[in-house]
């Protein structure tokens, strides 16, 4: 009797810039994995470009996917965007971006309620930006939100500094408001941290270099080498961090980590210092004094094999024997 394997469905909310993109397209090369819809938001750059560069991303692929705008801006703030490390277009400002198709007319949130609502318990959102679009929805309808399987965030600092602030992650950054939101839903998370893209998943301009030899691995490659300079002139070690992928792996291949733990994760939005930084409570430590500590539970990841996340990005860029 041979075993029938359950594709999983995928929505998947992005605010494309070059991570992301790399992030997108392992989604978009995975064949266990059914992708309902890509909706994007204001973040890495305005939402103008995030659309246009999910939009080319699903045709780097060939894929017939849709793509459905939502959130411009945070729910309660300004957006506050990173051109500075993406280039102006997100993807490294070198022609890359030219999509063909246009985005569906459906706003991205009542796509989510729609397409939840019709897959009851099967619906998985792979969160890779700001939360805006998720948090409306469950501000929108929280009991439909409640039927969602899973959500895999790439959000937080994890256990290591903030990338914005000394102690906040840009994604969350952008709108803790709406961060908390969705930490505080009950709906079953996972959280993939920042710290865990660096060091040894980081790329370094030689494995960069690499890539180029598919014509996806040059899309991702060269969407990232502005982030490329970026790195060098902040620390002075040229580098690509891509966070995004490394949650992309988390949720595609549960072998890419190697250590999580459950915790409860509180979003600050109070005090102006900690805007954005994730509390994580560990369950299994015995902490005398919680503050403000919520009810529900997450998974947060702690550490991941680099060398097996970079061998399935490399292979969802076609990059193998047959290239060689």
């Amino acid at each position: 009797i041979t075993e029938v394997q359950t594709v999983r469905k995928f929505i998947i909310d992005t605010d494309v810039g070059g991570d992301d993109a790399a992030a997108l397209v392992m989604a978009l090369r995975e064949p266990s994995i059914e992708i309902l819809g890509i909706t994007t938001l204001g973040g890495n750059v305005p939402i103008e470009n995030t659309t246009k560069n999910a939009l080319q991303a699903v045709e780097e692929c060939g894929r017939d996917v849709p793509v459905y705008m939502g959130c411009a801006k945070p729910l309660m703030r300004d957006l506050i965007t990173a051109d500075n490390v993406h280039g102006k277009d997100g993807m490294g400002d070198c022609g890359l971006i030219h999509p063909t198709r246009k985005p569906e007319k459906m706003h991205a949130v009542e796509f989510i309620l729609e397409t939840v609502a019709a897959n009851p318990d099967e619906v998985e959102i792979v969160a890779l930006g700001p939360v805006s679009n998720i948090a409306l929805a469950i501000m929108k309808d929280r009991e439909t939100m409640k039927k969602v399987k899973h959500i895999w965030s790439m959000g937080t600092s994890g256990f290591g500094a903030g990338n914005i602030t000394p102690v906040a992650e840009f994604n969350v950054f952008v709108d803790a408001e709406s961060y908390s939101v969705m930490l505080n839903s009950g709906i079953p998370m996972t959280i993939a941290g920042f710290d865990l893209c660096l060091g040894d998943a980081a790329f370094t301009p030689d494995e960069l270099d690499e890539l180029m030899i598919s014509p996806l691995g040059r899309f991702i490659a060269e969407g990232n080498r502005v982030k490329l300079g970026f790195n060098e002139k902040l620390t002075g070690i040229p580098f690509v961090d891509l966070p995004d992928a490394v949650a992309m792996a988390a949720a595609l291949y549960p072998e890419v980590v190697t250590e999580a733990i459950t915790a409860h994760c509180y979003c600050c939005t109070k005090e102006t210092a900690t805007y954005g930084q994730v509390i994580i409570y560990d369950i299994a430590k015995p902490f005398s004094v919680k503050y403000d500590i919520p009810e529900t539970f997450t998974k947060v990841v702690k550490s991941i094999d680099p060398a097996l996340f970079k061998a399935r990005l490399k292979k969802s860029l076609g990059i193998n024997s047959e290239w060689r």
